[in-house]
Order: structure tokens, then C-alpha cells, then sequence
């Protein structure tokens, strides 16, 4: 008499051995995809000028309020930088 024998031969673990490989490819796949969709979002925040550089409009904008430049200048630079776009 042999214990436990259905035999069912090596199927089941084969089944078992290609569910396990199955796993093991879907958790580095979704490691590799979260790290690539962190990136990118960093890239497009820094792209955006909203990575903690200010815009060209700001650094208009502040030597207009310091007194750099007269309100003609202003607004003829703030003008090409909005045609520019």
C-alpha cells in the first residue's frame, strides 16, 4: 500500500512550481513599476517648475515689486514670456 499516492504524478508540482515563479514575477514587476511611477512623478514636478524653483513670472514679478525694473518693462516681459507659451 503507498500513503497518500493518487496518482496524480509530478503535475501538481509543476503546477506549483510555475504558480510560485508566476508570484515571485508579478511582485517585481509591481516593485519595478511603483518605482518607475515615483520617478516620473518627481521628474514632472521638477518640469513644472513647481520643484521649488520659482517661475519666470515670479522672478518677474519680484524684481518688479524690488524695483528693477519700471512697470513698462514689466509688462512688456511679462507679455513675451506669455507669448512664448
Amino acid at each position: 500500500m503507498m500513503w497518500g499516492y493518487d496518482g496524480s504524478g509530478w503535475g501538481p508540482w509543476l503546477g506549483m512550481g510555475f504558480g510560485m515563479i508566476l508570484f515571485w514575477g508579478l511582485i517585481i514587476a509591481g516593485g519595478i513599476a511603483l518605482v518607475r511611477y515615483i520617478g516620473s512623478a518627481r521628474d514632472r514636478r521638477e518640469s513644472d517648475g513647481s520643484g521649488g524653483r520659482p517661475g519666470a513670472e515670479h522672478v518677474l514679478a519680484d524684481r518688479f515689486a524690488r524695483g528693477e525694473i519700471d512697470e513698462d518693462e514689466y509688462r512688456t516681459r511679462r507679455e513675451l514670456l506669455r507669448e512664448g507659451r
